[in-house]
């Protein structure tokens, strides 16, 4: 018989800005280190020219898109909690009985 196993630790949020832009400054350098070098590369791997390309332009546009859908998913989660606490209400509001005047 083994160890109790321990819950497991709540996922670490990220600064998704910081770890964007760091990915996008590593395509940046990497695409100006082969436009510098392209006359010394051949033909067949020029492709990564555009690799590094399609990277930085992932990167921008991953700096609009993810701040949009984290407050999307914010709005999603507050209308969550506003109908689950309305629900809630309505249900007690329906255990007390009717009114008596």
């Amino acid at each position: 018989m083994g160890r109790p196993r321990r819950e497991a630790p709540p996922p670490l949020e990220g600064n998704d800005r910081v770890i964007i832009l760091t990915c996008m400054t590593g395509w940046a350098i990497a695409l100006v280190t082969l436009l510098v070098l392209r006359d010394r590369m051949t033909p067949s791997s020029q492709w990564w020219i555009w690799t590094c390309a399609v990277g930085v332009g992932l990167g921008l546009f991953a700096l609009v898109y993810v701040p949009r859908l984290k407050r999307s998913r914010a709005r999603a989660a507050e209308r969550r909690e506003a109908a689950t606490n309305q629900a809630a209400a309505g249900q007690e509001q329906a255990s007390a009985g009717p009114v008596k005047h």
